[in-house]
C-alpha cells in the first residue's frame, strides 16, 4: 500500500538521517525487486510506441536537427557500445542520445502527460533510460523495470510537490525520476541511486520562463537536458562522487529556497516495499499535438464545428468565453496576460500554449493537425484572427476544484464554453476530459497507439521498418540483453538531410 512520507525543511544541526531523506526513500523504491505487473508492462510498450511516434514526426524540425548534430559529434565511450539516435543508425555516447532523443520526443508537445499538484510529461523518462539500456546492453525486462520506476517517482513527486507556483520548471521532478529509473535498470545499490537523485535534482532546477511569453525552442530542450543530467549524475555517482545533502530538506536546499520555504510541509506518496509500481496507469497520452489542457478543448471545438457551423464565421460571433481551471486560464489562457497568445506571428511553441488560438482553429476546421494547424498561413488567416480575438478565458472555481481532485473519476481538464452570437443567441457546452483520456469518449488502447505511430511515420519511414519496429516493441519483454537497438527507428532514405545541420562548437 502507498505510504505518504512527511517532507519538511531541517536545520543543519538537526542532522536528518539519510534513511529519512526523500532522495534516499526514492532510492529505496528504485531498488525494490518487486515484479512489474502485466498491465504496467503493456502500458510501457504503449508509451514506447507513443514516444517513437512523436519523435519520428519531429525529425526535420530545427531543434531536433540541431540536437542530433550535437549528439553525432560525441561517439560511443569505452564503457559500453553506445546508444542509437532516433531516425538514424549511428551510435553516440548515451548522455548525448538522451539529449537528441529527448528533444525529438518533446518537440511537438504530443506525448503523455500527468497533471496534479504540478505538471509533467512522464514519457520524458524513456529517452535517457533507453539510451543507457542500449549502451549497457540491458534486456527488455530491465528496460521495463527502469521505465516503471521512472514513471512511479515522477508521478508521485508531481502529486505532492508544486513547482510551478514558484516558477520552477516541471523538469525538476524529471531529473530525479530519470536517475532513479536508470538506477533500477542497472541494478544499482540504494546509496549510488541516492547520490544520483540528489545530483540530478541539483542540476535541473530552472525557471519557468521557458514556458512564458514568447516561448522559444528551449521548451523542447528542457526535459532532454534533465535526462542528460540524470545520465551524467548516475555516471558520477557510480564513480563514488556525492551530492548535496539533504538536497530536498536542507536549510539551503531546494524546498527552503526554491519552493515553499523553511516552513514547508509536503506529504509525498511512495509505494511500500513489495508494492507494484503502477503510477504509469494514472497517466494519459495526447491525441492532438498541443499542450495537454488543450486536448479536451480541441475535442469540444470539433463537436461544435459540426453541431453549430454558424460559429465558425466571426461575423456571426460576438464573443467566446471559456470557463476553466486556474491552470488553463493563467498558463495557456488569457489570464497569462501574454499578448503573444493572440499574435498571428507567434512561434509554434507559443501557439500550442494558447487556448484562444487552438480553440478557434479547431472550431473553424473541425480537425487538428500537428503541422498544418500551426502553419504561419493558418495562423494569419484574417477570419481566424478576427474570431481568435473574440475568445477569452476565466477561472471557474468548480473546474479548478475538479482539476485538483484526487478522485480520478471527477478529475477534469476541461470546462464550459459560452458562445454569444451577434443575434443574441447563446450556445453553451462543456467537456470534462479529452476523448482519448481513460474516462473519455474514445480512450486510447494499443490500437490507437499503433495508429498514431503509423499516421506520424507515414512518408518518413518505409513500411517494412514500421512493421519491424512495431513487432519489436510488442515483444519488448522478450528482448534479450543487447537487443534493445531494435527499438530504434531508421528514417527512409532521403528524409534526413545531414548537410542541412547547423554548425556549432563541437
Amino acid at each position: 500500500m502507498v505510504k505518504e512520507h512527511h517532507v519538511r525543511v531541517y536545520k543543519s544541526e538537526e542532522n536528518l538521517p539519510r534513511e529519512d531523506q526523500l532522495a534516499f526513500k526514492i532510492a529505496k523504491v528504485a531498488t525494490d525487486p518487486v515484479a512489474v505487473t502485466d498491465e504496467v508492462t503493456d502500458m510501457v510498450i504503449n508509451r514506447v510506441i507513443d514516444n517513437a511516434s512523436v519523435a519520428i514526426a519531429s525529425l526535420n524540425r530545427a531543434p531536433i536537427v540541431a540536437a542530433r548534430a550535437q549528439a553525432l559529434t560525441h561517439g560511443p565511450t569505452t564503457g559500453g557500445k553506445g546508444s542509437k539516435v532516433f531516425g538514424i543508425g549511428e551510435r553516440v555516447s548515451p548522455e548525448w542520445a538522451a539529449w537528441a532523443n529527448g528533444v525529438a520526443v518533446r518537440e511537438l508537445d504530443y506525448h503523455d502527460t500527468f497533471l496534479a499538484a504540478d505538471y509533467s510529461h512522464p514519457g520524458d523518462n524513456i529517452p535517457p533510460i533507453l539510451a543507457v539500456a542500449q549502451h549497457a546492453g540491458s534486456s527488455g525486462q530491465d528496460l521495463i523495470r527502469g521505465i516503471a520506476t521512472g514513471y512511479e517517482i515522477q508521478v508521485n513527486l508531481v502529486k505532492a510537490i508544486c513547482l510551478h507556483k514558484h516558477k520552477i520548471d516541471h523538469v525538476a521532478h524529471l531529473g530525479p525520476s530519470a536517475a532513479a529509473g536508470i538506477g533500477t535498470l542497472l541494478g544499482l545499490d540504494a546509496e549510488t541511486i541516492f547520490q544520483s537523485v540528489g545530483q540530478a535534482l541539483h542540476t535541473t532546477t530552472a525557471t519557468r520562463q521557458s514556458r512564458k511569453g514568447e516561448i522559444s525552442t528551449w521548451k523542447a530542450h528542457a526535459p532532454a537536458f534533465a535526462g542528460k543530467m540524470a545520465v551524467e549524475a548516475v555516471d558520477r555517482a557510480m564513480r563514488g562522487q556525492t551530492s548535496p545533502v539533504p538536497i530536498y530538506e536542507g536549510e539551503d536546499g531546494v524546498i527552503a529556497w526554491m519552493l515553499d520555504g523553511p516552513d514547508a510541509s509536503y506529504m509525498v506518496p511512495l509505494p511500500t516495499p513489495g508494492e507494484a509500481k503502477r503510477a504509469i496507469l494514472d497517466t494519459y497520452t495526447k491525441e492532438h499535438s498541443a499542450e495537454y489542457q488543450a486536448q479536451a478543448w480541441i475535442d469540444l471545438a470539433r463537436k461544435l464545428h459540426g453541431a453549430h457551423p454558424e460559429v465558425t464565421d466571426p461575423a456571426n460571433v460576438k464573443s467566446v468565453l471559456i470557463k476553466t481551471s486556474h491552470h488553463t486560464h493563467y498558463v495557456i489562457g488569457s489570464g497569462a496576460n501574454d499578448p503573444q497568445k493572440y499574435s498571428p506571428t507567434a512561434s509554434r511553441e507559443t501557439l500550442d500554449h494558447s487556448i484562444p488560438y487552438i480553440f478557434t482553429v479547431a472550431l473553424q476546421d473541425g480537425a487538428w493537425h500537428h503541422v498544418d494547424s500551426y502553419s504561419p498561413e493558418r495562423a494569419a488567416r484574417p477570419d481566424t484572427v478576427e474570431l481568435w480575438h473574440k475568445v477569452s478565458t476565466v477561472e471557474d472555481p468548480e473546474w479548478t476544484r475538479r482539476y485538483h481532485s484526487l478522485d480520478i473519476a471527477e478529475k477534469a481538464f476541461g470546462g464550459s464554453v459560452e458562445i454569444t452570437l451577434t443575434d443574441g443567441t447563446v450556445i453553451t457546452d462543456e467537456i470534462a476530459v479529452a476523448d482519448a483520456h481513460p474516462l473519455g469518449a474514445r480512450p486510447f488502447a494499443r490500437e490507437q497507439y499503433v495508429n498514431k505511430f503509423r499516421t506520424l511515420a507515414a512518408g518518413l519511414v518505409e513500411e517494412a521498418e514500421i512493421e519491424r519496429f512495431l513487432d519489436a516493441a510488442a515483444r519488448l519483454p522478450e528482448l534479450a540483453a543487447g537487443e534493445l537497438d531494435q527499438l530504434n527507428i531508421t528514417a527512409a532514405p532521403g528524409v534526413i538531410d545531414f548537410g542541412a545541420a547547423p554548425k556549432g562548437l563541437f
